[in-house]
């Protein structure tokens, strides 16, 4: 139903979200070259690719939702 895939879209954007700043608490929360890679590869970009390949150009890699889980206190820093 609508409500469904309306939830989904919110927790996926909570699992981008997270995992994206993930990327500038390993580098540093103001370091220049991470912020420099998400404006050039995400918001520079915007709707000229899938949203995925640009995330992925951005962080190296796909999504990951443990950053998510962390922050929501389910997945502890030992990993359970």
């Amino acid at each position: 139903d609508d409500y469904s895939a309306g939830y989904y879209a919110y927790i996926w954007a909570e699992v981008l979200d997270a995992d994206g700043f993930e990327a500038f608490k390993e580098n540093g929360i103001f370091d220049p070259a991470t912020a420099l890679s998400f404006r050039q590869n995400v918001l520079e970009r915007g709707g000229t690719a899938e949203a995925m390949s640009l995330y992925q150009a951005f962080r190296g890699r796909a999504p990951a939702v443990e950053p998510l889980l962390k922050k929501r206190g389910l997945l502890t820093t030992s990993g359970t």
